[in-house]
């Protein structure tokens, strides 16, 4: 990971709701704070303290643009929870599967 993030730090910051309720707002762009702490409904202060744990794991970039700040998600880091995840996709693809097989063996209801 780049800028010496470990990926316990990416894990542990995707932890919290409020910090995974952030990336996701963020996902859907550059944002200013005040625009965090509506989407999110929570304090100012609780906001700035969340991003801050999100840019010590690399997941989010900050630029100054006049008085204000705005801040913009770097999805490489979740990269490795992406990694980590696809251990047990497969899994979950065949207890689907299963599931699958089970319901088409079931008899149609008749109207």
């Amino acid at each position: 990971m780049s800028r010496g993030v470990s990926s316990e730090n990416v894990f542990q910051a995707i932890a919290c709701p409020t910090r995974r309720a952030l990336i996701d707002a963020l996902a859907r762009g550059e944002k200013h704070v005040s625009s965090l702490v509506a989407a999110v409904n929570v304090s100012q202060s609780a906001v700035s303290q969340q991003l801050a744990v999100l840019k010590s794991a690399g997941l989010v970039d900050e630029r100054a643009e006049g008085r204000f700040r705005y801040y913009r998600l770097r999805a490489q880091p979740l990269g490795e929870v992406d990694v980590w995840l696809n251990r047990y996709r497969a899994q979950i693809e065949r207890r689907l599967d299963a599931l699958g097989d089970v319901l088409d063996a079931l008899p149609d209801e008749e109207p």
